[in-house]
């Protein structure tokens, strides 16, 4: 599924469009309901750090915030990375079957949500951070994402590798307790924002306003 565009009213958190509406990609809410976040805090999880994705367009964010952790923990990443010269530290292991991402997810006590800065410039999120929460691995957001703060608690927002590597100590240390089980349920609660009911709401919304002004502007003429 592709992000909506490119009509004004359907621009995923489109800069101050007058008229726009957020339309983001949709998560089932009875996959909400089954998270438990002290059952996913208790999971082993032998990576620091994994991402399940594809390059196009990623190598600035790649470069920035997963590269430089990458090169002081255990971590993977999974998908069609064809350039992969410039980091010749990294465990690429290619592309793997859409439901074994989950299984890397349940392995990774974190990711990072890296996204083409045409989506972090309006905050278009794909659906790499309800993959990753929903096996209970934490994503950590690069501040630059705009509404960032809205997609993840504060403590998970980043500015530079070496935030991600300072949150990486971090969650090591809670890796489960209650604590680290309470962050998962923040990112858990904030996934709410995408819910498939909130989406379908949205779209009717917009397509009944279409539909009058089409009606309005026939009676016109």
């Amino acid at each position: 599924m592709a992000p909506y565009g490119p009509h004004p009213r359907l621009r995923g958190r489109a800069r101050a469009a007058p008229g726009a509406h957020s339309l983001l990609f949709p998560v089932a809410e009875d996959l909400l309901a089954q998270a438990d976040p002290l059952t996913l805090a208790a999971r082993p999880r032998d990576l620091a750090l994994g991402y399940v994705g594809n390059q196009y367009d990623r190598d600035e964010p790649f470069d920035r915030f997963f590269a430089p952790a990458a090169d002081r923990v255990e971590h993977l990443v999974a998908g069609k990375w064809t350039k992969t010269g410039h980091w010749p530290h990294v465990r690429f292991v290619g592309r793997i079957p859409f439901e074994a991402a989950a299984g890397v997810y349940g392995r990774s006590l974190a990711t990072v949500l890296m996204l083409p800065e045409r989506y972090s410039a309006v905050g278009q999120m794909t659906q790499r951070i309800f993959e990753a929460v929903l096996a209970g691995c934490l994503p950590l957001a690069p501040a630059d994402i705009r509404f960032a703060d809205r997609f993840v608690p504060k403590e998970l927002v980043v500015r530079s590798g070496s935030d991600v590597l300072e949150r990486l100590s971090y969650l090591r240390e809670i890796a489960g307790t209650e604590q680290h089980a309470a962050l998962i349920a923040a990112c858990v609660d904030r996934l709410r924002l995408f819910g498939l009911c909130k989406q379908v709401n949205t779209l009717e919304s917009v397509l009944h306003g279409l539909l009058q002004a089409t009606a309005t502007e026939r009676g016109a003429a």
